[in-house]
C-alpha cells in the first residue's frame, strides 16, 4: 500500500466536485493509495501477440488482457532475480513496459481497422511508449514524426525507438507550438499526450502531488490550449487528433477541448469513445471523451479525447530559416548498388517505401512519406542509418539488423544465453566452434539483437552505446 501518498485537501475538494455520481471519494482515495499493477505492451514489429503469450507462459509470467489494447497485458512475474527491464525479451525489443492507461490514446487514434495513416505526428513523444505503439500500428510504414521538447529526453526516445525496431520515424526537438505554423495540414493523424499536472500519477509516484496548486493547473491549461491549436493546424482536413493527459482536472481536459471547439467552430467534431472497448461507457463524458478515475479500471487517472478536423483553418504565418539541408537523395544507380551489396552481405532487402539518402560517408534510409517535409522543417534524426562507406564498399550498421532483418537470414550467428549477456553489456563474443568474416546478424534464439563483425572466431560488438547495459542480465 502507498498509504503515505500525498493528496492535498484542496485537490480532494476539486475531485469531489467533479466526481461522477456513480463514483465515491472513498474508492477514489483507496485507489490512489494502491500501487499500480505492472503492465506491458507486446511490440508487434518484433513478435506476434500469440507467440509472445506462449513465451510468457514458458517463463511463468501471468498475463491479463488490457481491455483497450489487444497488445497490452497486466503482468505478474517474479522479478526478485531479474527485473522485467533486464530480461532478454525486453532487451530484444519484444515488449515495452507501459502503464495500461497510457496505451489508450493510441488505441483511440487507431480506433478501427479502417484507420490507416500515412503521416502521423506524436507531439510530445518521450520516452517513446506511445511512439513505438504508433509505429507498430503503422506496421513501420508511412512516416511518424516524434517530437520532444526536452533535449535530454530525445536520447531516451531514440534509444527506445532503436530497441523496438522502428524505422519510419523522424525525430525533432521543438516546443510543440511550432508545428501549426511550420507544417500546416501535413498530418493525417496527430497525438498530443500533453504535459500536465500529473494528478493521475499518484499510484506510481506517492509524491506527485507535493507541489500541486490550482494556479499551476490553470497555467498548464493555457499551454495545453496553445498546443492543441498547433496540433489542429498541423492536421489535414479529414484527419484525426487525439488529445490525452494523465491528469483529472476539467481545466486541463474538457475545457482544453472545448477551447478548440470555440476557436474553430464547425471545423471541430468530437468523436464518441463509448464503444472503444467493453465498459468504456463507464468513463465516457457527455461529449464522448474518456475521463478515467483510477478506481474505474484499476489504472492511472487519465483523459482521452478523439477529435476530427472537418474544414481547413488559417495557420499562423512564420518566417523560415532552415539553412542548407545536409543530405542528398541517392541516385537510382547508387540506391541499386546499396541494395545489391546489402543483400549480398546479409540477405536483407530494403523496403520499397523508403529511399537511400547520403551525408558525406553516411548512408541513411528515409521513409518516402517524409520527403514533403524535408524542405519545410528541421529534424534531429530521420529514418535509420544503414551504412558508412569505405574504400571496399559499405560498413553496415546496427539498425540494418534490428529494423530490417527477419531473423531468417543465413548469414547470422545464434548466441548462447551467456554470450548474449556479454553482448548486451557491449562486449565481443566468441561463439563456440564458429568463425567467419564480414558483418553478421546476431541472434538470441530467433530474435535479432544486433549486428556484429567476424574477426576470426570472435564477433566484434556493434551495439550502440545507448543500448549497452553495465550489469548482468537475465
Amino acid at each position: 500500500m502507498h498509504s503515505n501518498v500525498y493528496l492535498p485537501q484542496a485537490f480532494l475538494d476539486e475531485m469531489e466536485a467533479i466526481l461522477p455520481a456513480s463514483l465515491n471519494m472513498e474508492d477514489f482515495i483507496s485507489a490512489c493509495q494502491r500501487p499500480l499493477r505492472k503492465s506491458i505492451r507486446v511490440n508487434t514489429l518484433k513478435i506476434t501477440v500469440e507467440e509472445f503469450v506462449k513465451r510468457a507462459a514458458e517463463k511463468g509470467w501471468e498475463l491479463t488482457q488490457v481491455p483497450w489494447c489487444h497488445e497490452g497485458f497486466w503482468i505478474e512475474a517474479d522479478e526478485s532475480v531479474v527485473p522485467l527491464g533486464n530480461t532478454a525479451e525486453h532487451m530484444s525489443g519484444l515488449f515495452y513496459i507501459q502503464e495500461a492507461s497510457s496505451m489508450m490514446p493510441v488505441s483511440a487514434l487507431f480506433k478501427s481497422d479502417e484507420d490507416r495513416f500515412e503521416s502521423v505526428l506524436d507531439m510530445a513523444a518521450a520516452p517513446g511508449s506511445k511512439t513505438t505503439q504508433i509505429a507498430a500500428n503503422m506496421s513501420n510504414e508511412g512516416v511518424l514524426v516524434a517530437n520532444e521538447f526536452s533535449a535530454s529526453r530525445v536520447k531516451v526516445l531514440h534509444a527506445n525507438i532503436e530497441r523496438c525496431g522502428v524505422r519510419n520515424a523522424a525525430l525533432s526537438n521543438f516546443d510543440g507550438r511550432v508545428f501549426g505554423g511550420w507544417l500546416p495540414e501535413q498530418f493525417e493523424a496527430v497525438l498530443i499526450d500533453a504535459p500536465c499536472s500529473g494528478e493521475g500519477t499518484v499510484r506510481k509516484d506517492a509524491d506527485a502531488m507535493k507541489n500541486w496548486n490550482k494556479e499551476s493547473v490553470i497555467s498548464i491549461s493555457d499551454t495545453q490550449k496553445d498546443l492543441i491549436e498547433s496540433a489542429f493546424h498541423a492536421l489535414k482536413v479529414g484527419g484525426v487528433l487525439v488529445y490525452s493527459t494523465c491528469t483529472l482536472s476539467v481545466e486541463e481536459n474538457q475545457q482544453v477541448c472545448h477551447h478548440l471547439k470555440e476557436k474553430f467552430g464547425d471545423a471541430v467534431e468530437f468523436d464518441n469513445l463509448a464503444e472503444l472497448f467493453t465498459d468504456a461507457d463507464k468513463a465516457v463524458t457527455e461529449e464522448g471523451f474518456l475521463h478515467i478515475f483510477p478506481q474505474v479500471y484499476d489504472c492511472e487517472g487519465f483523459f482521452v479525447a478523439r477529435i476530427r478536423k472537418l474544414a481547413a483553418t488559417d495557420a499562423p504565418q512564420v518566417k523560415k530559416r532552415l539553412g542548407r539541408f545536409p543530405f542528398e537523395k541517392a541516385s537510382q544507380k547508387v540506391q541499386d548498388e546499396v541494395e545489391k551489396q546489402l543483400h549480398k552481405a546479409l540477405e536483407i532487402a530494403l523496403p520499397n517505401d523508403s529511399s537511400v539518402w547520403l551525408r558525406e560517408k553516411d548512408v541513411w534510409l528515409f521513409p518516402n512519406a517524409l520527403e514533403p517535409m524535408l524542405g519545410e522543417f528541421r529534424f534531429s534524426r530521420m529514418g535509420i542509418k544503414i551504412a558508412e562507406t569505405h574504400k571496399n564498399g559499405y560498413r553496415w550498421q546496427h539498425q540494418v539488423a534490428t529494423a530490417l532483418a527477419t531473423g531468417k537470414e543465413a548469414h547470422s550467428v545464434e548466441l548462447s544465453v551467456e554470450d548474449a549477456r556479454e553482448w548486451f553489456m557491449g562486449r565481443d563474443v566468441r561463439p563456440n566452434n564458429q568463425s567467419g568474416k564480414g558483418e553478421v546478424i546476431v541472434k538470441l534464439g530467433d530474435d535479432v539483437i544486433g549486428l556484429g563483425k567476424w574477426v576470426g572466431n570472435r564477433v566484434k560488438n556493434g551495439l550502440p552505446r545507448e543500448l549497452v547495459r553495465d550489469k548482468n542480465l537475465f
